[in-house]
């Protein structure tokens, strides 16, 4: 798969930092992807450290968002100019939620049914999060949290509500 290099500035929206991407860099992407629709699964390098990340699509522009592990102190970097190196991402990113959130889900209906109404996105943030977590002990206070915010108790993630 050809891969495509451009230098961006880092911008910011929000609390999130992003580039846009060039147009003719897209339509590659488009292209390998046989999509133009967001998100898009990509991967490269910044400054010669590799990533993985979505293309997508906010307020009519495609934008590759930075975040800390694609670039150390992203938010810090705004208005630092870099390089790209992107391309389609074929490969499927499956993440599997820890059992004891599986059993949590099962054990409380509600919740599961409000956790199975959510747009895939919210899903796959959720069931990240709790992946990513090291410790049996902060799992099961992050499930307990997850829980309580799908029901409507609490925050979660950043987020203090989920859509009905």
């Amino acid at each position: 798969m050809p891969v495509s290099t451009f230098k961006a500035t880092i911008q910011i929206i929000g609390i999130n930092p992003f580039v846009f991407v060039p147009g003719k860099v897209l339509d590659a992407i488009f292209e390998q992807a046989g999509k133009d629709r967001s998100p898009i699964q990509v991967k490269g390098s910044i400054n010669g450290d590799p990533f993985k990340q979505n293309l997508v699509r906010y307020q009519q522009e495609w934008r590759l968002y930075i975040n800390t592990t694609m670039l150390k102190r992203s938010p810090q970097r705004i208005g630092e100019r870099i390089e790209i190196c992107i391309e389609f991402d074929p490969d499927a990113r499956i993440i599997e939620a820890p059992a004891a959130f599986l059993q949590a889900l099962n054990a409380n209906k509600e919740a599961k049914k409000v956790f199975d109404r959510q747009i895939p996105s919210l899903q796959k943030e959720i069931t990240r999060y709790l992946a990513k977590l090291k410790t049996p002990e902060s799992l099961e206070k992050n499930i307990e949290r997850a829980i309580n915010f799908l029901l409507g108790k609490g925050s979660f993630a950043g987020r203090e509500k989920p859509g009905k």
